[in-house]
């Protein structure tokens, strides 16, 4: 890792909040945040009542608006990021529905990058097409592409780097154009988290995370968060975050906020263990190609200041998927990512949907590519269970 962070950076009570009457969560000298395990807020009197509804002042109402414990993780995120402010949801996919609701109507138009994760895939052209907003697909290294499709769009969708296949994108370049043309950009950073990558240092407006990766890190909770200037973040509270109803439950947060603590320490971990075993893989010759940030020579890799341990391969036509998946012993067929189990995915898998309506089919992804997500495990461990599984899985 290249940036250094101090222990305040990532601890607990790292962000601090002024819109909100103070609570002191260091009360009682607790090391750990508390977790305000409310469902709703009381008053003095009808005074101070009237005087959060009318706009006055503001304070805690009801934990599906705003919490605490909640707050605090959107803060520090925030902070992180370099952003003014954040909303905290139930879910990466719930921060990014709202988010985009929030910015187009119908009859707009959004370019968005191809490969991008399926679920937001099926987000803008399902949903969002009933809607009657329509969606430009672009490739992001084809910057006249891109040039030629911002005019009259209201936003530009970006992933660096992309999902399942880890295409890079000069996102430096791609805000710029955005920002000539009048268009909003958003960014996926889930992969690179804040101290691998950070998009508002490079012209991006707005930023989002699916929490339940690399910031919660233990597998085991779903949220997501976006962060951005002040006007944004009170874009989406006031037209989408209140009637989608995805809150994050201040639980969540509390693991989140548990969960970031050890940020630093686990992603040097993730980025320790991944490059070795892309390296070893793309020297094995039943790797037929190594899809990692690291080996390409392109632009994008200029923002990023490390590498998480998520990356694919595509194995060689005469090593058969299923075989090669059902001999793992150590490293465990699952989605998702971020925890410190080693998971892989195979593309054939997704390739499988019944209703055909998938980047892995619009924009052409390889049976033979596995997604690989690198855990805590011991390398040696993982890199074994690797060769053996390659070994019995030739035709």
């Amino acid at each position: 890792m290249n940036q250094s962070f101090s222990p305040s950076d990532l601890g607990a009570h790292a962000a601090a909040d002024d819109l909100f009457t103070p609570v002191d969560p260091a009360a009682f000298n607790a090391v750990s945040p508390p977790i305000f395990q409310t469902s709703l807020f009381t008053y003095d009197s009808y005074e101070a009542m009237e005087d959060v509804f009318a706009g006055r002042t503001r304070n805690f109402i009801y934990s599906r608006g705003d919490n605490p414990t909640v707050r605090e993780f959107e803060l520090l995120v925030a902070r992180l990021e370099g952003a003014e402010d954040g909303r905290a949801f139930s879910s990466g996919t719930a921060a990014i529905t709202a988010t985009i609701l929030s910015l187009v109507e119908a009859g707009d138009r959004v370019v968005a990058v191809r490969h991008l994760y399926n679920d937001v895939y099926r987000l803008l052209v399902k949903l969002l097409g009933r809607l009657g907003v329509t969606v430009d697909f672009v490739d992001p290294s084809d910057h006249d592409e891109v040039r030629k499709a911002l005019p009259g769009a209201k936003l530009l969708y970006l992933e660096n780097p992309s999902s399942f296949i880890f295409e890079l994108q000069d996102i430096v370049a791609l805000s710029a154009m955005a920002k000539e043309a009048g268009v909003t950009t958003i960014i996926d950073n889930s992969w690179a988290t804040p101290l691998f990558q950070k998009p508002i240092q490079h012209g991006v407006d707005i930023v989002i995370h699916a929490a339940s990766k690399y910031l919660g890190g233990h597998s085991d909770t779903v949220a997501g968060v976006v962060v951005g200037t002040k006007e944004a973040i009170a874009k989406i509270n006031s037209t989408s975050y209140p009637y989608v109803g995805a809150k994050l439950s201040p639980f969540e947060a509390w693991l989140l906020l548990r969960g970031m603590r050890t940020l630093r320490v686990r992603l040097k971990e993730h980025e320790r263990s991944g490059l070795l075993l892309a390296d070893r893989l793309k020297q094995h010759p039943d790797i037929a190609r190594v899809r990692h940030p690291a080996f390409q020579d392109h632009p994008g890799r200029a923002t990023l200041s490390g590498y998480a341990g998520l990356f694919a391969f595509d194995l060689t036509p005469d090593i058969d998927v299923a075989r090669f998946v059902n001999a793992l012993r150590e490293i465990r067929l699952g989605v998702s990512w971020g925890g410190p189990e080693t998971l892989v995915v195979p593309a054939k898998v997704a390739l499988q949907i019944p209703d055909r309506l998938t980047t892995f089919i619009r924009f052409g992804v390889s049976e033979q590519t596995i997604r690989f997500a690198v855990g805590l495990e011991e390398p040696e461990l993982l890199w074994s269970d690797l060769q053996q599984a390659l070994h019995a899985a030739k035709r």
